[in-house]
């Protein structure tokens, strides 16, 4: 198993995710500067790069101290190459305004809709499709979910509600309590499926408010985490994982295949048993969405399919991931 040396004094002895999350690391030199690695600052891109760091301490924690190819540092700290305008990589990789159908409502596929839920994430992932994305004009939860529900009420083809951003855990649990009210009398739905990074980067916020939430909702309860790393499991993680299995909630989880970072059939098999160790089955492994700013990630399709072929070889088929790639105005994703 892959396991990565702590870091030391980085994480706050609060066990509030309010405060953790204002505690993160936003100073892509004083992330160096943790991980012994304050020699490099002078590779950082200026402002960022355009896209803000943000990165929770305990996170921070399962870094390796002084290795610049740690695979969870790879996925937060902004690199000069998202400066580089690289040919097909835009602003909006997935065609996400093309679906939009009312305020923060995607509708890209038959019995599903979207809703980005939030703008906020706690963590900051350079690879991210949405980092362009307009979140400001696009938030499902204004005015207590009133717009978002009106258009999911008059559909009835929608038997599952999806709720995306930004990250959805981002919001408030009372803020979720709205909108399971306003659920309330939509009986077409019937799935609630949540995709989220915080059970993984800021497991706290899988707190008891939010699980006797959960729990009582009557609906099936989905809940897809985003890990692309074996490193980025701990014992808290797990712990958050077993909570939201008591509160009724299935566990998928969703990948990105980026090089340098998972990019080797021994890291993928590694991340599918460890998920799997804390009840978490593997559902997608996407192909890099070709977002402006994230070329340096990309892994092209043959070496991808190459490595599913390992992967195949080393795992029984309930933890090989499907490889994917998302095609805006596609009625699906892609398999590859």
């Amino acid at each position: 198993m892959i396991t990565a040396s702590p870091v030391t004094r980085l994480s706050s002895p609060s066990t509030d995710w309010r405060e953790l999350w204002r505690h993160a690391i936003t100073d892509a030199t004083e992330l160096l500067e943790m991980l012994g690695l304050g020699g490099l600052a002078d590779r950082l891109p200026p402002a960022d790069a355009g896209f803000a760091l943000r990165v929770p301490r305990g996170f921070v924690a399962r870094m390796r101290h002084g290795d610049p190819r740690d695979p969870l540092l790879l996925q937060v700290l902004p690199q000069l190459a998202e400066l580089d305008e690289v040919p097909g990589f835009v602003a909006d990789a997935v065609g996400d305004m093309a679906s939009r159908e009312a305020r923060g409502v995607l509708h890209k596929y038959q019995g599903r809709a979207l809703l980005i839920a939030s703008g906020s994430c706690a963590i900051n992932c350079r690879y991210c499709f949405r980092r362009h994305f307009p979140y400001g004009d696009e938030m499902a939860a204004a005015g207590q979910w009133r717009q978002a529900l009106a258009h999911v009420r008059q559909d009835p083809s929608i038997n599952e509600l999806i709720l995306s951003g930004g990250d959805p855990l981002a919001l408030s649990t009372g803020k979720l309590e709205e909108l399971g009210r306003g659920l309330a009398d939509i009986p077409h739905v019937t799935r609630l499926r949540i995709h989220s990074r915080l059970p993984v980067v800021l497991p706290e916020r899988i707190d008891a408010a939010f699980t006797d939430w959960l729990a009582a909702q009557p609906l099936q309860k989905v809940v897809v985490l985003h890990a692309n790393h074996a490193n980025e499991f701990d014992a808290s993680v797990d712990a958050a994982c077993a909570r939201l299995r008591e509160a009724g909630a299935t566990l998928l989880n969703q990948s990105v295949l980026l090089r340098g970072v998972n990019d080797e059939a021994g890291a993928l098999a590694a991340l599918s048993e460890r998920m799997f160790a804390a009840g978490v089955l593997p559902y997608y492994l996407h192909q890099l969405d070709r977002v402006q700013g994230a070329a340096h990630y990309e892994v092209d399709d043959a070496s991808a399919l190459a490595l599913m072929e390992q992967l195949r070889g080393r795992l029984p088929g309930y933890l090989v991931p499907k490889l994917v790639r998302e095609v805006g105005g596609d009625p699906s994703k892609r398999p590859l």
